[in-house]
């Protein structure tokens, strides 16, 4: 099987683990295209996506509940392609998408990958310092957005974006008022569709890294790698056609795409139900009415959930299990969820770079919720290193390094980050520290970079520190994390004044605001700020983040929210 020519920023697998891969059986040929006429075949009337609508749009907007069949996608992937490619959008352009839990998220997604354009999944909460820098970075041509969502104008945004990239060619508002951009229901169109599909070997789409060094970088996933992911979570978490999965996180997030996600029940021909609000009061009314099976969420969310489900009576008989991931989830709330939600956990803990991990269904319960599970493929090569990459003995803690049949071989055009990211043998570097049982299940000991996981969030030090650093009055800036008991950590930026400013200081409100104003997504602003007179350092005189982190949490008391 050849492959076209290899994209200007991707590091393609070598060509000998790629044969293994196909040989193996886990590449077999398949493209997000062709998966989704295949199960439009199969299932064509069938319920594939439910947006119950109502909750990201403007207040005073109707709820439009919509139920699309497979074949209702898949016409609906049909045209809204034809309509991006009369509009200018063509195989391997970037076209960023910023949307919140709605059905035309997979119209949308399902008509690039017919195209072979390639989305840059964005989140909601990403506001012009994240959505500037895809673009430009990127060279996108595209620009996908709500009209409103969670009360924030997209459009504004958008606008503001254009100007400042003159590469973007579209820019569509899923709304009924684009503003001055295209309505992104005016797109699709009934004209020809691409000449040609991608290769399973193409890249698919480009995911966001968590990162420690600033904005996200981008993660190239190819047809081959991210499907082999998905057919292995469906089969580890026993997806069917009578799945019937709630998309609760945010739709373009890792995570509740893949592990198993909405693209893994979709591949299962199962049902997707979008949930607009994380919340319970919420969720819980959806998956009694729609009789959800599975769910993913992160550690504060199931920590809601389960307070909230032992207050009061509430129809989830039909969940059968409950994914948690993206944080490390603690023993004590893994142990309620049986008894309190009736299911059966299953932990998470993987990356959007490659490597997942899963409990299994069968494992004994003290696996289930005191590890993070073991790896999908029995090709994941799993590593655990001390500081100078020598390998060590299972129950010792280390860093975790892993190669595998869907794990990245280079970020995006980032070749200084590769450097540092991977071996010269093409180990993935996950910045995680693990130890490794004898039964091959992982237990997360935490981060060896400097990145706070706020939630599930993961927000980057430096970036936070360079804006701080904008400030007029402020000198210096570290943030380091603080333990939280409801998120896992919050944020704290220590600052040191400018001279001149001592007398007078801002207040932290004042130095919030301004960080929030640069246009940094509302969960990076520091949750506390602490005015001190110099940082402590280490014997080389580079600040002690380490003291810092220390001295904030004797300063911080082990409260609950």
């Amino acid at each position: 099987m050849q492959d076209r020519a290899v994209p200007d920023g991707f590091t393609p697998y070598p060509a000998e683990f790629a044969e293994r891969y196909r040989a193996a059986g886990y590449w077999r040929g398949e493209t997000f295209g062709r998966m989704l006429r295949e199960r439009a075949a199969a299932h064509g009337e069938r319920i594939a996506v439910v947006d119950p609508g109502g909750a990201s749009g403007p207040p005073g907007r109707e709820p439009r509940e919509r139920r699309w069949t497979y074949a209702e996608l898949d016409r609906r992937a049909d045209r809204m392609a034809a309509g991006l490619l009369a509009r200018g959008i063509g195989p391997g352009d970037r076209v960023v998408v910023q949307l919140p839990n709605t059905a035309e998220f997979f119209e949308v997604v399902f008509a690039l990958f017919r195209i072979g354009a390639l989305p840059v999944f964005a989140l909601p909460a990403h506001r012009h310092a994240e959505i500037g820098h895809f673009c430009a970075f990127t060279g996108a041509a595209g620009y996908i957005v709500a009209d409103l969502a969670g009360g924030y104008d997209y459009r504004e945004l958008a606008s503001r974006v254009r100007a400042e990239n003159p590469a973007l060619r579209l820019i569509a508002v899923a709304g009924d008022d684009p503003g001055e951009h295209v309505r992104l229901a005016d797109i699709p169109c009934d004209g020809p569709g691409p000449e040609r599909e991608p290769e399973p070997g193409d890249v698919a789409f480009l995911q966001l890294s968590g990162g420690s060094t600033g904005v996200p970088k981008l993660i190239p996933r190819t047809h081959d790698d991210y499907i082999y992911s998905l057919r292995g979570s469906v089969e580890l978490c026993a997806l069917d056609e009578h799945a019937v999965y709630l998309c609760v996180l945010p739709a373009a997030h890792n995570f509740p795409l893949s592990s198993p996600g909405s693209l893994g029940t979709l591949y299962a021909g199962g049902r997707v139900v979008l949930c607009p609000q994380p919340g319970p009061e919420t969720a819980f009314p959806l998956i009694g009415r729609e009789g959800v099976t599975v769910t993913g969420l992160v550690p504060p969310l199931a920590l809601l959930w389960l307070d909230a489900a032992e207050r009061g009576p509430h129809r989830l008989d039909t969940l059968r299990v409950l994914l948690v991931g993206g944080a490390k989830f603690s023993a004590e709330a893994a142990r309620r969820v049986r008894p309190v939600l009736g299911c059966t956990l299953q932990q998470v803990f993987g990356m959007a770079e490659g490597l997942v991990n899963y409990t299994r269904l069968d494992d004994p319960e003290e696996l289930i919720t005191t590890t993070q599970g073991r790896p999908i493929s029995p090709d994941d090569e799993v590593r655990v290193v001390d500081d100078h990459d020598r390998d060590l003995p299972d129950g010792t803690t280390g860093h975790l390094l892993t190669r595998g049949p869907y794990t990245i071989r280079g970020y995006w055009n980032a070749p200084a980050h590769n450097a540092n990211s991977f071996t010269a043998d093409g180990f993935y570097r996950t910045g995680d520290l693990v130890r490794r049982l004898p039964s091959g299940h992982l237990v997360v000991e935490g981060r060896a970079k400097d990145q706070i996981n706020r939630g599930g969030e993961k927000v980057a030090a430096e970036e936070i520190e360079n804006h701080l650093l904008a400030h007029p009055a402020v000198h210096d800036a570290a943030v380091v994390s603080m333990p939280d008991p409801y998120l896992g950590e919050r944020t704290c930026a220590y600052v040191v004044l400018r001279a001149e400013h001592r007398e007078q200081p801002p207040k932290t409100v004042e130095l919030k605001r301004f960080v929030r104003g640069r246009g940094l997504a509302e969960y990076k602003v520091p949750d506390r700020v602490e005015f001190v007179e110099a940082f402590p350092a280490t014997g080389i005189g580079k600040v002690s983040k380490k003291d810092l982190r220390a001295a904030i949490a004797a300063a911080v008391p082990a409260t609950t929210h």
